[in-house]
């Protein structure tokens, strides 16, 4: 053991990522590396940080981001993820993803969540990762590929239909090339219009690329509200039926293949709308049941409203709907829409179109079912923040001190190291990242130093960019990202390719 070291952080109560029980101890890092835990009394660092009182803990992995173009436009981009611990962010998710895919118009909603055809600029995700590596942020990136970005491509923008077998052969191809090329995985927004008409076989025929290259399916399911159980039922028959083979799922014969589906995670899982309050009971019953036979996990953010594009056709009178952004009218971003309606003269559904293209917060679910759904075992946090919009969504700044802070130290959900655990080596197990999510010797250095008593959100609906308290310091790949003082502006954050690329 080497007695000399860039980084000791001496007495510090370590939370290790694992869920096992808190202890006290030194961490040594030296280059991007952890180097020993324990009693270091008889090493030395060239930088010494004293965590008396503190809690230190892997830096938080962040679920479910839609940082795709956040994590290309430098540190201060990332202000809102670093500010709460976090060190990793997973792009990519519910079908929606900035590579590949080139546009000349602009694309359509979701896809618009990360900005106008300015930003679609990237014809592969070789293409991707040399941009991240061309001009690193702080955080690392581990990026899925989108099934709405592959469909844009292939069926030349005409994506309200089912696609026919040229254009899934394309897709299959497309995300073959992504998955080569350091994609971590597919996923899929089933909810939305521009990916409704996808059947199941489609979406099954295109992730059969996964089966050669290795990859993880995560998917923003078909239905969230009513038909839950059902869009749960096709989301676990996906993962299975991509793992048996086109072969073998024609002729109904099983194989070993048969045997390994593929990692199948359900994005933000919630009971949508006021009719589901309490199905969280079923759904994670149904979950429990089918994982039994498969790989299934799920990410869950710690607030009762979700957020997306403005959908006219979908809104309720019994769902208040915030304004996060808007093309034509931006002036009325983070404002109640019926508030602009009533201004407006007009219904609730026509103001909504005149604001188009939008974005909104839809406060549609219950807290009970959000607190059942994060408390279950198979949950990992996700902030499913998106970061463009005017006026975002709380989530975007204080998800991971919410759950710290609220969750554990006033309501008691469950203890410090469950929720640490469900922040980093849970995530870590779950996305194939062994050298990450938990503090011990050979892993790399993501590492955030908090104060159990006293870290807090401070994000509201009205005021969603206040960041949050008792976050000290953070590291990523062994250097400072941030201290007490703010931002470093470092940024040795890096491109994580596929960790589960076949040989």
């Amino acid at each position: 053991m080497p007695l000399r070291c860039d980084l000791v952080i001496r007495h510090a109560t370590i939370i290790d990522g694992t869920g096992a029980p808190r202890y006290r101890a030194d961490v040594a890092v030296t280059g991007d590396r952890i180097v020993s835990v324990g009693d270091l009394g008889g090493m030395s660092g060239a930088e010494e940080v004293d965590g008396m009182g503190l809690a230190l803990a892997p830096g938080f992995i962040d679920a479910h981001t839609h940082d795709d173009r956040a994590v290309l436009c430098g540190p201060q981009c990332q202000h809102c993820k670093v500010s709460q611990g976090v060190t990793t962010v997973v792009v990519g998710n519910c079908g929606v993803s900035l590579a590949p895919l080139r546009m000349s118009r602009r694309p359509p909603p979701p896809l618009d969540l990360l900005g106008d055809e300015s930003w679609f600029t990237l014809g592969s995700f070789a293409e991707y990762g040399e941009a991240l590596e061309k001009r690193p942020t702080n955080v690392n990136t581990l990026a899925f590929c989108g099934h709405m970005s592959l469909r844009v491509e292939a069926m030349e923008g005409d994506v309200y239909r089912a696609a026919n077998d040229r254009e899934i052969g394309a897709m299959q191809a497309r995300l073959a090339e992504a998955l080569q090329q350091g994609a971590a995985g597919f996923t899929t927004g089933l909810y939305y219009a521009p990916n409704a008409q996808a059947t199941t076989d489609e979406v099954v025929a295109v992730g059969e690329a996964l089966r050669a290259h290795g990859g993880i399916y995560m998917t923003h399911m078909r239905d969230e509200s009513d038909q839950v159980l059902d869009s749960i039922r096709e989301t676990l028959r996906i993962g299975r039926d991509i793992g048996r083979g086109a072969k073998d799922r024609d002729s109904g014969r099983e194989t070993g293949a048969a045997e390994r589906p593929v990692e199948v995670i359900i994005s933000h899982h919630k009971c949508a709308m006021p009719e589901n309050f309490g199905r969280s009971r079923e759904t994670l019953a149904l979950i429990d049941s089918l994982g039994q036979d498969q790989p299934v996990a799920f990410d869950v953010y710690p607030y009762p409203a979700g957020s997306t594009v403005m959908m006219p056709e979908r809104l309720r009178q019994d769902v208040p709907v915030q304004i996060t952004w808007s093309v034509p009218h931006p002036e009325q971003a983070g404002r109640d829409l019926d508030d602009v309606a009533r201004e407006w003269g007009m219904t609730r559904k026509a103001a909504a179109e005149k604001l188009l293209p939008a974005g909104a917060i839809y406060f549609q679910m219950d807290e009970a079912d959000v607190r059942r759904i994060m408390a279950h075992p198979r949950s990992m946090i996700g902030s499913d923040g998106i970061p463009h919009d005017a006026v975002p969504h709380p989530r975007l700044w204080g998800t991971f001190p919410r759950v710290l802070g609220h969750y554990v130290r006033e309501v008691g959900l469950f203890s410090l190291e469950t929720a640490v655990h469900k922040m980093t080596g849970r995530t870590a197990a779950i996305f194939g990242l062994p050298d990450r999510g938990t503090i011990r010797p050979g892993n790399f250095a993501d590492l955030v130093l908090f104060d159990p008593a006293t870290v807090a959100d401070r994000a509201t609906y009205k005021t969603p960019t206040l960041t949050s308290l008792g976050i000290h310091r953070v590291w990523a790949n062994g250097v400072a990202t941030l201290t007490e003082a703010g931002l470093t502006g470092a940024a040795p954050g890096r491109f994580i390719r596929n960790p589960r690329l076949a040989a």
